[in-house]
């Protein structure tokens, strides 16, 4: 091949690349994902698994018999050994990180995972991760919280675990802008999706721009997410999230739930106890919100299709093997 024709090659495939780019970013997330722009696809996600025993048991129960697709792992805690070797002997369920950078319980609390003497300023005066987000604001910086962000997932991949995705606990990465920065830096780090705020959310809370920074970095991420509206759940959880469910948007949704069971363990830790026990009830074994969604023609997915389409569209030429994937073509939902 002379060198004239080596040329033209490498324009016809630039202007490709160029072209698929293009084509995929003025495509739904829905339709990247291989749906339809009108399909209803929803994530549903369970938080603080690890946390204890009693959250182990309901987000097993909930991903193996329920509506719940993905949970996310609080690496920090004493029972994360036990969801992490559930996680290695089921690589079809799908798992995130959720970033834990406090402690919030009175009676149940837990420190970093990082080295005491890297992140001094996450640690309380009773050796313990602070309470609140505001208290990480005021005593650590935003370094301390990226070697302790990337010490749990480190930690988590060392127990085994196929990460899918990357959430933040309490929000503490996601709700001031230095912070921020620390979770998209994790995301890109790892390649990995993330939790996002609706656009409507970061509007109101005066960040309009935070989803498109997020995407020129090619990180992929839902297009709504059930949050603001949690205000009014403990009037009525089921009749909440039947709600919600009836009114998803097309497109990908995430909501997340507290899944646990109601025993003294948790009765313990919590005094949301009861509202964990009944957003276990509805997405595990409730009829009525399982026949909604099929009604609703909802299709389940995990965030396991997200980073398999982050990857495709970040590194096409050194795409990652090995890796389990979901059924990706539509199909009909199957409660």
């Amino acid at each position: 091949m002379n060198r004239c024709h080596f040329v033209l090659e490498l324009i016809m495939l630039s202007t490709l690349c160029a072209h698929t780019v293009a084509s995929a970013a003025s495509l739904s997330l829905a339709e990247r994902l291989g749906y339809k722009a009108t399909d209803k696809l929803l994530i549903v996600n369970g938080d603080d698994a690890g946390m204890s025993h009693s959250a182990n048991l309901a987000t097993i129960q909930c991903l193996e018999r329920g509506l719940m697709r993905s949970a996310t792992v609080m690496v920090p805690c004493p029972w994360f050994p036990e969801i992490a070797a559930y996680a290695r002997e089921h690589p079809d369920k799908a798992f995130g990180v959720h970033l834990c950078h406090t402690s919030e319980w009175t009676k149940y609390r837990w420190g970093p995972v990082a080295s005491r003497d890297q992140v001094p300023g996450l640690i309380d005066p009773q050796g313990y991760l602070w309470r609140g987000i505001e208290d990480v604001y005021a005593h650590a910086d935003p370094k301390e919280a990226l070697i302790e962000g990337r010490a749990q997932i480190q930690r988590a991949r060392a127990a085994g675990l196929d990460i899918t995705h990357l959430d933040s606990h309490m929000g503490t990465l996601q709700l001031h802008p230095r912070f921020v920065e620390v979770y998209l830096q994790l995301a890109v780090e790892f390649d990995l999706p993330v939790r996002m705020a609706s656009q409507e959310t970061l509007t109101r809370f005066g960040f309009p721009q935070l989803r498109d920074q997020f995407a020129a970095k090619g990180i992929v991420f839902p297009d709504h997410f059930i949050y603001e509206e949690l205000q009014n759940e403990k009037q009525d959880v089921k009749g909440f999230w039947l709600n919600v469910v009836k009114n998803l948007k097309p497109g990908v949704t995430e909501l997340y739930i507290h899944a646990a069971l109601p025993t003294d363990e948790m009765k313990a830790i919590t005094g949301s106890w009861s509202t964990r026990a009944q957003e276990f009830e509805a997405f595990t074994n409730d009829p009525d919100i399982k026949q909604a969604v099929t009604d609703q023609g909802i299709i389940l997915i995990s965030y396991r299709p997200l980073r398999e389409l982050q990857h495709r569209e970040r590194k096409p030429s050194s795409q990652k093997a090995g890796r389990p994937q979901d059924s990706q073509p539509p199909r009909q939902p199957s409660p």
